[in-house]
């Protein structure tokens, strides 16, 4: 069942009817390349392109006798043409049709979601020039490490957007692969020329060598792309989840008018999109591995791949286009609290200036054993007594013994740690800042 929050164009594409009109339409491809090879009249070619159709209903009412698909669908395709459809499926097997129609849905699928990516690069790239300046606290273990600015984090995640886009994008071409060459894929009972025409209809390319199925390592890389997108997704939800902590509150999700956020406690206003997005990254996840499962079949082929394929490929695509639209909305309209950022670097006295202290007394001629001891003292002293490290270092011999006060406070100036941020933004975006 296609969930009701999917986007119409996804839902639409893995719909029944959709899915017997791509098969339709790889049918009507192979007549008119029979046609072109003399195989099949140019009269009863017309008659097929004219009448071909289907009925979803009907094939579900034959389905339930013949217990096979393909063939309750050509047996309502026949009702429609006539006498004619005995040219249909000529010299093909199942998977002829099947497998080059599925890479018609995943190419489609591919379309969407590439699109989608490059709208959130988009806002990423709007959102990471917004706050490029704006400082905050660089965290590493979730302890106060050094401080970068908001911005960064925007342009790590449009720089991973990239990459998404680049793996999508090859994904679709690897994915874009017919294969007309019959039941074991020898071209039994077809010529491979007709493979060719076919495939040029549809812009497909053939699959050089196939057993009675297009290779399923194409759809594990299509999959595993979809699952690193996911991936990312999940990146940037658990850094907001993160962010919008209580104790953090340096950016919080959007909060509309009427939303609320728990049954028992109103002042609740929680991460409910991110924390729904890690979820769905989870199952995407799962997919890729299950596709990677599908990958090994018996010999020339077996059914063992189709039951999962019918679930995880359309759920995967409708996930991961819902998955980037959602991140877009929550991060177009994230609350962004600079004040709360500046007061959250605050709150570790200062002591993210550790290093530079420590490099500035090995410079004075001290090894970096002994730099390294002087400084962690003073720092775990201020950590320890709540007093600024900038206070406790003036206070201490070792320390001003080689540093001046003039120094020390000249290597507490914050404007030090981000003078290179329009130097990574021109490498993330490749243009002047």
């Amino acid at each position: 069942m296609i969930p009701r929050y999917t986007r119409p164009e996804m839902g639409r594409l893995w719909e029944q009817e959709n899915r017997y009109q791509k098969w339709l339409d790889v049918e009507v491809a192979v007549c008119e390349a029979w046609a072109e090879l003399g195989e099949i009249p140019k009269p009863t070619l017309k008659t097929i392109q004219q009448k071909a159709d289907f009925d979803v209903l009907r094939i579900d009412e034959i389905e339930k006798t013949v217990k096979h698909d393909v063939i309750a669908f050509l047996t309502s395709v026949s009702e429609f043409v006539g006498p004619e459809s005995r040219f249909v499926h000529k010299g093909l097997t199942s998977s002829d049709v099947v497998d080059t129609a599925l890479s018609l849905l995943m190419r489609e699928a591919a379309d969407i979601i590439i699109k989608d990516l490059k709208d959130l690069m988009k806002v990423l790239k709007d959102q990471a020039f917004k706050y490029k300046d704006v400082p905050c606290m660089g965290r590493s273990h979730g302890i106060h490490a050094e401080p970068m600015t908001f911005g960064m984090k925007f342009a790590l995640w449009y720089e991973d957007a990239k990459r998404s886009l680049k793996r999508i994008e090859t994904a679709k071409k690897v994915i874009s692969v017919g294969k007309i060459s019959g039941a074991v894929g020898t071209f039994s009972n077809l010529p491979p020329e007709l493979e060719d025409i076919v495939c040029k209809k549809l812009r497909l390319a053939p699959e050089p060598v196939a057993t009675q199925v297009v290779q399923r390592d194409r759809h594990a890389e299509y999959m595993t792309a979809l699952a690193l997108i996911a991936a990312s997704v999940e990146k940037i939800s658990i850094e907001i989840r993160h962010l919008q902590r209580t104790e953090v509150l340096e950016a919080e999700e959007p909060f509309t008018i009427g939303q609320k956020g728990s049954s028992a406690m109103p002042h609740k206003r929680n991460p409910i999109g991110s924390e729904n997005l890690t979820g769905l990254a989870r199952i995407v996840r799962s997919n890729a591995i299950a596709a990677i499962e599908d990958i090994a079949l018996w010999h020339e082929r077996d059914i063992s791949h189709s039951s999962v394929e019918r679930v995880i490929i359309p759920d995967s695509t409708i996930l991961v286009d819902y998955m980037l639209n959602r991140l877009k909305g929550i991060l177009k309209d994230l609350y962004v609290y600079p004040e709360r950022m500046k007061a959250n670097m605050e709150r570790s006295y200062g002591l993210h200036n550790s290093q530079r202290i420590m490099l500035a007394l090995t410079e004075k001629g001290l090894t970096r054993e002994d730099a390294y001891a002087i400084v962690q003292k003073n720092a775990m002293d201020s950590w320890k007594k709540g007093k600024g490290f900038m206070e406790i270092l003036l206070k201490d011999p070792k320390t001003t013994k080689h540093l001046p006060t003039a120094e020390i406070k000249k290597i507490f100036d914050l404007k030090y740690y981000l003078r290179n941020v329009d130097f990574i933004f021109q490498r993330v975006f490749g243009q002047s800042i």
